[in-house]
């Protein structure tokens, strides 16, 4: 049937317009008709570094206030200079000569009318020959100078310590606003999905996937203020001060990084690192006590002074003898007993502080290749997070804003492009403190338990028991701890 006039081509083109309107209606996003269907207001809001410090409510503690409160209250910086005096006073107590021996002396004692015999008294020393007592000195001074070397060690692994503790409270608190955030708008996700499904246009798993978003969101918010109140105590036990209240910590994540080179810092801790300086001192010590062993087999001489009184008669004379001198020197023969023992365990010494000297240097360089690889990494990854993800993310964050602005995009998508840039953030945080934690390792030594005691001079296997190197679930896997909470 065939349709005429101008009636029939008006009908005609109301068909093809009702076609063309129903092919763009299929063809148009789901989400751009869910845009079409409600326009919520929306404000471009970026991530940014410092709001704790901006929210605070008190004064704000710095990294200089901790460092001085950690000098003062520390136990192991006290311990430490303990050790220097008690090892100078072993020093002072090796050098003394022996006492001498004063004694009463008799012999032949008659009594009644007969008397006689003989009393008086005498005075013993005993002379330190072979230079044994300066030997003795030296040795002891060695330990003071390892105790020295410890005691500088130690400051060196408490102010490593509650500088890396301080930097780990700074990112906490700023990882804290940061989930915070995302807390925030997974539960704009959620709220969106349930408008979305009153007006038919999403299904029930769809607003139960985003309500699971959400509360896993909020569960990470609430771990992150334990783990902020988690480090914050781990700062005030380092400075010696576990009661502080909770602060603020002042700083600045993205500035003035630790600058370790990568090249050369496992060869300059293994070479000048205090744990060699105390292995050398040891290795000196030992030589010092096998030349001190092999002076022992020099005998010491016994010498003995006095005076008697003979109460005998001489003769018919009616008089005593009178005073008397006595004087007696004896030496040892060193004919069974040549210290042979300890000299052979004083070498065997030498040999063990040598190859611990070796042992230390190869422990370090081991330590420091992973401790240089977690910072390498961690530096790579803030690097590529600040100059060029979140740049782009934060470039395609404010498009969608400005397309949603001219109904071009729906609200379901700026939700989502925010949410990427803040999980971006969120890794970059993480990523920063990697940076810092593991470069201020590096920086002292792997020196960072600053609650480890100092060891005793003499103690040769323990230079490097402090090493503790920053746990790598902390500065590695830095997406998966963000996904998993």
């Amino acid at each position: 049937m065939r349709v005429r006039g101008k009636f029939g081509t008006m009908m005609i083109m109301s068909v093809l317009a009702a076609g063309a309107a129903r092919a763009q209606e299929m063809q148009m996003p789901k989400q751009e008709q869910h845009h079409q269907m409600e326009m919520l207001p929306v404000r471009g809001e970026y991530p940014r570094m410092g709001r704790a410090q901006e929210n605070a409510k008190g004064a704000l503690v710095t990294l200089e206030q901790v460092q001085k409160i950690a000098g003062e209250s520390n136990p192991t910086l006290r311990q430490a200079e303990a050790e220097i005096r008690a090892a100078k006073a072993r020093q002072q107590q090796s050098g003394l000569y022996p006492n001498p021996t004063v004694a009463y002396t008799s012999d032949e004692i008659r009594g009644g009318s007969v008397g006689g015999g003989k009393q008086g008294f005498f005075l013993e020393q005993t002379l330190v020959m072979g230079g044994k007592l300066g030997l003795s000195r030296e040795v002891f001074g060695k330990e003071v100078k390892l105790a020295e070397i410890e005691a500088q060690e130690q400051k060196m692994r408490v102010q490593s310590a509650v500088k890396m503790a301080f930097l780990r409270v700074l990112a906490a608190q700023e990882l804290l606003y940061a989930r915070r955030d995302m807390a925030m708008i997974a539960q704009d996700s959620a709220e969106t999905q349930r408008r979305l499904m009153n007006t038919g246009q999403a299904d029930e798993t769809e607003v139960l996937d985003a309500e699971v978003g959400a509360q896993r969101m909020r569960m990470a918010a609430r771990m992150q203020e334990n783990t902020l109140r988690e480090e914050w105590r781990s700062l005030a036990a380092v400075i010696g001060q576990p009661d502080l209240p909770l602060t603020t910590v002042a700083g600045d994540l993205e500035k003035g990084w630790p600058e370790v080179n990568e090249e050369e810092a496992a060869d300059t801790i293994a070479k000048k690192g205090p744990a060699v300086r105390i292995a050398e001192a040891a290795e000196a010590r030992a030589q010092t006590v096998l030349s001190r062993a092999r002076r022992q087999a020099i005998p010491d001489i016994q010498v003995r002074a006095g005076m008697e009184y003979n109460n005998e008669t001489l003769g018919s004379a009616p008089f005593a003898k009178g005073w008397e001198g006595i004087a007696e020197v004896a030496v040892q023969i060193p004919l069974f007993n040549r210290n042979q023992g300890n000299v052979a365990a004083a070498r065997a010494d030498i040999e063990r502080a040598g190859q611990e000297k070796k042992r230390i240097a190869l422990t370090l360089r081991e330590r420091a290749a992973s401790a240089v690889d977690q910072y390498a990494n961690a530096r790579l990854m803030a690097m590529e997070y600040r100059d060029e993800m979140l740049p782009r993310a934060k470039k395609a964050y404010g498009l969608m804003v400005e397309r949603y602005g001219q109904m071009l995009a729906s609200y379901p998508r700026v939700l989502d492009a925010r949410q990427k840039l803040f999980e971006l953030q969120i890794e970059y945080i993480s990523a920063l403190e990697g940076v810092w934690t593991n470069g201020i390792a590096l920086e002292g030594f792997l020196l960072t338990d600053g609650l480890e005691a100092p060891a005793r001079p003499g103690e040769i296997d323990r230079p490097v028991r402090e090493t503790n190197v920053p746990m790598p679930e902390r500065t590695m896997s830095l997406r998966e701890s963000t996904r998993n909470p």
